[in-house]
């Protein structure tokens, strides 16, 4: 097996000048093809478990979400996992259910494997644990969600815009009932959602009606039952706003079901993926959140944090939304 003297020697460069390629560090860009070429020529592979030793370093992330089912979580993580990779790192995945005591257990697991960092959706907010990494030098970042309390590295979408703007969509379309399905009252990125559908009503000065805003859990069947329960209020919703893109799902499976017909019936926004938006028929209106930039943006913090650069800690990206209104939405008269 090939070792890093011999790169060097293959290469007519020093050991130092690998070791710097090989590490991720900057090198001439010459160097850098003659480095590469060696490497490949001679099938160099690099010993993690040595260096490892070496620096007390393991290359790997820990990354902790709430569902491995959740397609916007699944998304970031593959875009987490592109960044990583380029910079020798690995992945391990867990994931935590919703349940504040498995997000623990699923915590303390990954710190037992000596992961060198952890990205992370936080559930239970338990800022004191979280706050003992950061403590002892672990890089922590979240994603989606904030920490009340907590000094440490966010990566999110500007989740009360995002729905100020999708409700000022259907306000300015002449609705003055719009449901709302939220996600558990106890998480941050719920109340957010919940607080920008409270604002844009204020600006524009509509009565809240507390009955058509309804608290899921994110998954498919809320979404089913939100759907049946804001239509069966006396004075039922001319447009709905959903909040995740399981609950989305859910409410459109309710829509079928029932043969409400949209956006005669019914007008609808839901959440996340641009695919499904062009799958439904009529076209769905959705609020695109910018998976990309969070998973890129949190790899790449992380990445930072590793090599001890701390100048913008605490660091709190709130990210962009777009609101895309296609014909499931209709103006009323």
């Amino acid at each position: 097996m090939a070792t890093i003297k011999d790169v060097a020697k293959y290469s007519g460069l020093s050991i130092a000048t690998i070791s710097k390629y090989i590490n991720g560090g900057n090198v001439l860009e010459e160097n850098r093809q003659v480095i590469q070429d060696a490497i490949d020529k001679l099938g160099y592979k690099r010993n993690e478990m040595a260096r490892g030793l070496k620096t007390n370093k393991t290359m790997t992330i820990g990354i902790l979400i709430p569902s491995l089912e959740n397609i916007f979580f699944t998304t970031i993580i593959s875009i987490i996992e592109d960044t990583l990779l380029e910079k020798g790192y690995g992945m391990i995945v867990c994931d935590y259910k919703e349940d504040t005591e498995l997000e623990l257990k699923k915590l303390e697991f990954l710190i037992n494997k000596n992961v060198d960092g952890i990205i992370m959706v936080s559930y239970s907010g338990n800022h004191e644990y979280i706050k003992g990494l950061i403590d002892k030098k672990i890089p922590v970042i979240l994603l989606d969600r904030m920490v009340r309390n907590l000094d440490c590295d966010v990566v999110l979408a500007d989740n009360l815009n995002a729905s100020y703007q999708a409700v000022e969509e259907l306000i300015t379309r002449k609705h003055k009932r719009i449901g709302i399905v939220c996600g558990p009252e106890n998480t941050y990125t719920a109340d957010e959602r919940r607080k920008g559908y409270i604002r844009v009503h204020q600006d524009y000065h509509l009565e809240v009606d507390e009955a058509l805003i309804y608290n899921g859990d994110y998954s498919v069947e809320s979404g089913y039952k939100a759907l049946k329960d804001l239509l069966n209020i006396e004075e039922p919703p001319t447009a709905i706003f959903v909040t995740n893109y399981e609950m989305t799902i859910g409410t459109i499976m309710a829509i079928n079901d029932l043969s409400v017909q949209m956006p005669n019936d019914l007008s609808l926004i839901g959440f996340d993926n641009i695919q499904l938006a062009k799958i439904v028929k009529p076209s769905l209106s959705i609020v695109e959140q910018p998976m990309k930039d969070i998973g890129k943006i949190a790899a790449e913090t992380i990445l930072r944090r590793l090599n001890d650069d701390y100048d913008d800690f605490p660091a709190v990206y709130r990210l962009k939304t777009k609101v895309h209104i296609k014909d499931s939405v209709t103006i009323l008269q």
